[in-house]
């Protein structure tokens, strides 16, 4: 085992955390409960305030009505020196104190802004019966004054001695002084009490609480943290015993399982170590078809020198017939079916040496010159080129030109070989038969404009397996002698040296659909 910091274990920290929340819990409890016993203690003494300072009151009555004021000076002096009063006060409406247990206080007149005052009038318009506020007097003891008003009544406004107005509400009020030191004191020995009740259940609780931690936590923990060690080891056979039904229990039999499978993977990983030579050989088998790829990819450059020198060969035939067919051009006719024929000739020899010299600039790497193209045009000129040849004439072609595209700066001969290839690709697709839609349209993805041109044929579809290669150099599924596998290659090249790219959808017996997207870039 390693050794822990203090307070580091878990059962330490739950010690630690329940300890705390059950001293903060029994704190709070502690103080609202002392609070809240000395609330109804008050309570209750302010109760037994009013009701003593309500006799008083009704003690005086007869003497205020007959005007005997030794009579109510004998009874307020009594009644004030009764245990726990520290004094009686009769006052007038004008704040003057008629009678008082203390004489040297009487005929004093108290200002307005006195606590008796403020507590009197602060609330007049409820209970005027239960005015009441505690102060400290020179000696430091809490001191509650009670006040009671003293109403006009019938038998006061109509005697014949001393005859009150009628609409005077109020003609004075009673003032009664009780010492609080006993209450203090009783409630600081129950306050005593109840804190040492506190701490004793505290303590109680928490030894329990400790005893039940230790034997249901601590000593499971210790025994899995042990195990952990063990298997931590090497020792895969260590098992863990703690038989509780409880989540402990369930922690040491998942434990156990684990420990298990861990011998069991164990065991596998001899098994597959014995494996090693096959994994070996089928690395061995990789590395050689990328060796393959890379003799296949030298194959490809070796075959742009040979396109170079090919296509620099073929060139010159053909400006001896564009040349000559010149000169053939001159001696027929205007309109003659042959001066026409040999225009077509001219026409196509020219754009199969435009054709070479874009090859070979695409073999070379060499710049195209682009110039402001038609795109519609350009789409309907390959379309004418291809609509006499025998492979098109059980081939139905659909268009739907956008008539609203702007020209684009392109490589329009580039372009057109791109669509040429798609046409024809089409058509070997259908075998002769079907139907063939071109459309082009102006479409907008990720903010930014595109003419997209749609070649979509009726053939057999290409299988799912292949779309991933069909842009790969001799890649082709044209039987052999029906096709090089350079056609898409070279026109995925054109139309990703002009920032655009080719997008292909297809279902197998039901057609490939080609999207060739040029960005709408403003001229």
């Amino acid at each position: 085992m390693h050794g822990r910091e203090p307070f580091s274990s878990l059962t330490d920290k739950l010690l630690m955390a329940i300890g705390a929340l059950m001293l903060i819990v029994s704190t709070v409890f502690w103080f609202f409960l002392i609070k809240h016993q000395e609330k109804e203690m008050l309570q209750n003494f302010v109760r037994y305030g009013v009701s003593f300072t309500d006799n008083v009151k009704k003690s005086t009555r007869y003497g205020m009505l007959t005007s005997q004021d030794l009579i109510i000076q004998q009874t307020v002096e009594a009644v004030g020196s009764t245990e726990g009063i520290t004094g009686v006060r009769i006052f007038d409406c004008t704040g003057r104190i008629a009678h008082s247990s203390l004489k040297d206080e009487k005929k004093t007149v108290i200002p307005a802004a006195s606590p008796v005052c403020t507590t009197c009038h602060a609330t007049r318009k409820t209970e005027l019966g239960q005015k009441w506020f505690i102060d400290k007097n020179t000696e430091g003891t809490r001191i509650l004054h009670v006040i009671q008003p003293i109403y006009n009544e019938p038998a006061c406004y109509v005697s014949s001695c001393h005859v009150h107005p009628r609409s005077k509400k109020v003609l004075g009020f009673v003032q009664t002084d009780f010492s609080l030191a006993l209450l203090d004191k009783t409630t600081e020995r129950q306050s005593f009490a109840i804190s040492v009740y506190v701490l004793v259940f505290l303590a109680i609780i928490s030894v329990t609480l400790c005893a039940i931690l230790w034997r249901l936590v601590s000593i499971p923990v210790k025994l899995l943290s042990e195990g952990m060690h063990k298997v931590a080891e090497g020792d895969l056979d260590h098992k863990v015993q703690i038989n509780t039904k409880d989540e402990m229990g369930d922690l040491a039999r998942s434990f156990n399982a684990m420990t298990e499978d861990l011998s069991r993977a164990k065991r596998e990983l001899i098994d597959w170590g014995r494996m090693l030579e096959k994994r070996v050989e089928e690395k061995t088998e990789m590395i050689k078809r990328a060796q393959a790829q890379l003799v296949h990819s030298e194959k490809l450059a070796s075959l742009g020198r040979l396109a170079a020198g090919v296509a620099h060969e073929i060139n010159n035939p053909l400006t001896g017939i564009v040349t000559f067919g010149h000169l053939l051009h001159r001696q027929f006719p205007e309109g003659s079916q042959e001066r026409q024929d040999i225009a077509t000739i001219i026409e196509q020899a020219e754009r199969c040496s435009t054709i070479i010299k874009g090859l070979l600039g695409f073999a070379r790497g060499a710049s195209v010159e682009k110039t402001e193209v038609d795109i519609n045009a350009l789409v309907q000129g390959s379309l004418d080129m291809v609509s006499h040849k025998a492979d098109f004439f059980d081939i139905k072609i659909v268009t739907d030109f956008d008539q609203s595209i702007p020209p684009v700066n392109a490589g329009g001969t580039q372009l057109q070989q791109v669509f040429l290839n798609m046409i024809l690709n089409a058509a070997d697709a259908m075998g002769g038969k079907g139907t063939l839609t071109v459309a082009t349209r102006r479409i907008k993805e990720r903010d930014q404009e595109f003419i997209e041109i749609e070649f979509t044929d009726t053939g057999h579809g290409i299988a799912e397996e292949d779309l991933s290669k069909i842009f790969e150099p001799f890649f082709t599924t044209k039987p052999v002698g029906k096709g090089t596998g350079l056609g898409l290659a070279i026109s995925y090249g054109i139309i990703e040296d002009h920032s655009g790219n080719i997008i292909v959808k297809s279902e197998v017996g039901k057609g490939t659909s080609f999207f060739v997207r040029l960005p709408l870039i403003p001229l």
